[in-house]
């Protein structure tokens, strides 16, 4: 299915490209197509008894679509307030709608609970990366579980962090080039977990 069919049959909006409040650290709103989306539902970890948490979710897409397709609950969390009210609005109008929740917040800040998988499509500098990653396994040595983080069309300044990062490794690179036109390396969603919590 098209991205358009796909909104259309989770009755939401998510389409179109949002750089209202875009700046050096917060990247502009696009979201990932759909069929990115159906690669990373399919990785053997997301399921019902899961809890993702999509940072810069942006008018909800990723967020709605991995809760349908697998079960999970879904907690997106958003930086400009305009997105968060869409993604509020797509929330209202999906038939999932119980399984999910929007915040309005800052990422760098925003505390991790009992969340065990994390999605981001480069929704802010690296700079701001390494702080949301120090909530993520701060809260995973506080409470220690199977976690998965997923990096969608990794950036240079993403990819170098994560690779030399002494508390995380790598586990898969769910390749996702074969769905576009060219051979572009970013077309991938690279998967970690903190060091020890496979």
């Amino acid at each position: 299915m098209t991205n358009a069919q796909w909104d259309k049959k989770l009755r939401i909006r998510t389409g179109g490209r949002d750089d209202n409040h875009a700046d050096r650290d917060h990247h502009p709103y696009e979201p990932t197509p759909y069929s990115v989306l159906e690669r990373v539902a399919a990785y053997p970890f997301l399921d019902h008894d899961r809890c993702l948490i999509d940072y810069g979710c942006g008018k909800g897409r990723a967020a709605i679509m991995l809760s349908a397709l697998t079960g999970c609950r879904s907690i997106g969390v958003e930086f400009d307030p305009g997105l968060c009210r869409e993604a509020e609005r797509n929330r209202l109008s999906c038939p999932i709608s119980s399984r999910l929740r929007f915040d309005c917040a800052d990422a760098e800040t925003y505390g991790v609970t009992d969340a065990d998988a994390f999605y981001f499509f480069n929704p802010f500098s690296a700079l701001l990366l390494q702080g949301v990653l120090r909530h993520i396994l701060d809260s995973y040595y506080t409470s220690p579980r199977p976690m998965r983080l997923f990096f969608y069309y990794p950036s240079d300044e993403y990819r170098s962090l994560l690779m030399t990062h002494p508390e995380l490794t790598m586990l898969d690179e769910i390749d996702c080039r074969d769905l576009f036109e060219g051979s572009n390396p970013r077309e991938c969603v690279l998967v970690f977990a903190p060091v020890g919590g496979i």
